[in-house]
């Protein structure tokens, strides 16, 4: 079991970067607002992106490189449209994380700090332990936090369940309204993660196989289909908390971000009882905290990655140069847009969505190219089922811009 243990780690990284905003925030308010009626999108998404998330450690396993360096292969003119698109989306999804664990935060130690002072403690002290912990430290974080969390959750569902004096409805749901349109694009941009944290993984992977040399095809395989369906098994368990103790309510989430925490944590005690307010505090905590780790660790290692391949050099001190610009780009944001948390996330997860079709006809691509050995290209079902997710991807956006 040790070693089961010991030989995961990208999987749960990809775990610990996809369950939060899209989790905590967005499936919550998928089950307030539809109850049960987004299961259908939830799984849906998830099916879709399935394949281009599996194309990241897929690829570095095969090659022993990352999708970025995959993506050089293809053409500099890949990897500078990759760099704009982050660069469009970086500050913005990171504050989005960083809004609602500084929400969490304040309401577990007490509401004296601002949240623009919560934002500045908790991404200072990821930076510092970025820089002393590094890769090494994130893995062993995340294989206790993703167990803490999926335990807590799945116990405050079966709760929800007992306690709750309605039968749930189970009749599916086809938004018909801008505004709910708008949300199920939001819904489905982040679900369970944006696309491009198909590179992040591999990246983390590649990190994981200079640790650990059982690290191979077929564990890496285990590892993101374990952390892949722990996505999607909580992902339905913050949508039936939502639908179970806030549908029907009368309530709603607030987008103040110290608010909508104090919601999400008395969602939680409401069906567990008080006894259990710390415990999901802190797991709740941990949860955004790791997501603010990772997306702030993966960000600017890819950014450099990025930049040494299109500069064909190496860049001394690059990947803290764009951590710093990140913290700095996020506070900046943080001061001037607090009060909008719910339009940020809807902003970052939007974007997220537009931009799926270039990751997903990227990682397609170069997995299916004489870059990737023939063993390691998809089956049949995999081609199948990649082409209709871009057909999806490709339509559903056409769809979304025709409507607005």
């Amino acid at each position: 079991m040790t070693k089961f243990l010991q030989n995961l780690g990208p999987g749960l990284l990809f775990a610990g970067a996809a369950i939060g905003v899209s989790h905590l925030v967005q499936s919550t308010k998928a089950g307030a607002n539809f109850g049960f009626g987004l299961l259908w999108a939830l799984l849906l998404i998830n099916l879709i992106k399935y394949p281009f998330f599996q194309f990241g450690p897929r690829y570095a396993a095969a090659t022993g490189e990352s999708l970025l360096e995959g993506y050089n292969k293809l053409g500099k003119g890949v990897l500078k449209a990759y760099a704009l698109l982050t660069i469009a989306t970086m500050f913005t999804i990171q504050t989005a994380v960083t809004i609602v664990t500084a929400g969490i935060a304040s309401t577990l130690f007490g509401s004296e700090i601002s949240m623009e002072i919560w934002s500045v403690i908790i991404l200072s002290v990821c930076f510092l332990l970025l820089l002393v912990g590094k890769y090494s430290l994130l893995d062993k974080m995340m294989k206790v936090i993703i167990i803490v969390l999926s335990l807590s959750t799945l116990f405050a569902v079966a709760a929800a369940f007992i306690n709750s004096t309605n039968e749930p409805e189970w009749t599916q749901i086809v938004p018909s309204t801008d505004v709910e349109l708008i949300f199920l694009i939001a819904f489905m941009g982040w679900m369970p993660a944006p696309l491009d944290v198909s590179i992040w993984h591999s990246i983390w992977a590649i990190q994981k196989k200079k640790q650990e040399q059982n690290f191979n095809s077929k564990t890496a395989a285990l590892d993101f289909n374990i952390g892949y369906l722990g996505t999607i098994v909580l992902g339905i368990g913050f949508l039936m908390l939502g639908g179970l103790v806030m549908h029907g309510s009368g309530k709603s989430f607030s987008a103040n971000g110290g608010e909508f925490s104090l919601q999400l944590i008395e969602m939680y005690t409401q069906n567990l009882g008080e006894w259990s307010y710390i415990i999901i505090v802190v797991a709740a905590l941990t949860t955004m905290f790791s997501t603010t780790l990772t997306t702030l660790d993966a960000s600017p290692r890819a950014m450099n990655k990025t930049l040494e391949l299109i500069l064909d050099k190496p860049l001394n001190n690059g990947y803290k140069v764009w951590l710093i610009v990140l913290i700095i780009g996020t506070i900046s944001i943080f001061f001037f847009f607090l009060s909008e948390m719910g339009s940020l996330i809807k902003i970052a997860t939007i974007l997220s969505f537009l931009t799926a079709p270039f990751y997903a006809l990227m990682n397609y691509i170069l997995i299916c190219s004489k870059h990737t050995p023939q063993s390691f290209r998809p089956s049949k079902m995999m081609h199948f089922l990649s082409i209709s997710g871009i057909l999806f991807l490709i339509g559903f956006n056409i769809w979304y811009i025709s409507i607005l």
